[in-house]
């Protein structure tokens, strides 16, 4: 699939954060689903929001793209700050939501002609090379389409304006692994040859970190961490010691605690904390070590394997 990155070279952006909230908050009734979230996107890479279901990753996007309408906070996005994305945000934004509502007797070129009419940069030559590079049929209805196929539509209908902003709401949750992997690379190469921006929310760990350059991780609405890869695993580290089971750690100042859990004979821990601390708490914890992202996850969420 690497047709998919032709076109023209992208110009350089002036701001070199595409997006950016602070303080964004949504309740429904009593339940805060998003709370004081600031999250910072840069130009031209791909961010992963990550999060467990109902963390608030639908939420915050239906924000950004002007669908609910914040409780307090602000957005900053394309250079402009609003408590709401506007008509004029929405039309630089490529959205492709977690379920897929076409009208089931249009064809992918009935929906190339609908969705066009709605954006001024509508790109129809660009449309039809998307539908060819990832292999969707101009010419059935939306009705007769796997799954996957209706996936690899809406990115074509959302890649079409050429967006300044790629916009995904768990776009592979319900496929197979060969249509997500499918999908995965189609985002990476279009970040890495369009320098398009794209922010996309996922539960799936392995999805994340093969695609994302930069991940946030949301929890009960929050976020607990925002960075890149390598400074999470500089920051989260697994520690053992022999025996002691049920015994708490004693860590220095500068070490925080996530999760404690009993595993044969050993007692173990992820902790949290800035490489500086990691290095002078050598004497008191010991050796630690690093861990692959699915347990720094399932610890910062507070799952530890005696959960599971």
């Amino acid at each position: 699939m690497d047709a998919l990155s032709e076109g023209p070279t992208p110009s350089p952006r002036e701001n070199p954060a595409v997006l950016r909230t602070q303080g964004l908050r949504r309740s429904f009734g009593r339940v805060r689903a998003v709370e004081d979230l600031n999250l910072t996107v840069p130009a031209g890479g791909v961010y992963g929001f990550l999060g467990m279901n109902g963390a608030g990753k639908t939420t915050t996007i239906r924000m950004l793209m002007g669908i609910l309408k914040p409780d307090a906070g602000h957005i900053e996005m394309l250079g402009e700050s609003t408590p709401r994305t506007s008509i004029r945000q929405k039309q630089c934004i490529g959205y492709v939501s977690q379920e897929q509502n076409f009208y089931p007797w249009m064809t992918a070129i009935d929906l190339g002609r609908f969705v066009g009419a709605l954006y001024p940069t509508w790109d129809a030559a660009e449309f039809q090379r998307l539908l060819r590079v990832l292999d969707v049929p101009d010419d059935r209805r939306v009705s007769q389409l796997s799954g996957g196929t209706k996936v690899k539509l809406a990115l074509a209908l959302a890649l079409a304006p050429r967006p300044a902003l790629l916009l995904l709401d768990e776009p592979t949750a319900g496929l197979d692994p060969v249509a997500r992997r499918e999908f995965s690379d189609a985002i990476r190469q279009q970040a890495r040859h369009q320098g398009r921006t794209t922010f996309f929310s996922s539960h799936l760990i392995d999805e994340v970190e093969r695609v994302a350059d930069r991940i946030g991780i949301i929890h009960h609405g929050r976020l607990l961490f925002e960075g890149d890869l390598s400074s999470l695993r500089s920051e989260v580290r697994l520690l053992r010691r022999p025996g002691e089971a049920g015994t708490p750690w004693v860590l220095p100042p500068g070490l925080t605690l996530l999760r404690q859990w009993t595993e044969g004979d050993e007692t173990r821990g992820v902790a949290r904390g800035a490489p500086d601390s990691w290095s002078a708490s050598v004497p008191a914890v010991g050796n630690s070590e690093e861990i692959p992202l699915e347990e720094i996850f399932l610890a910062m969420v507070g799952i530890s394997p005696s959960d599971m």
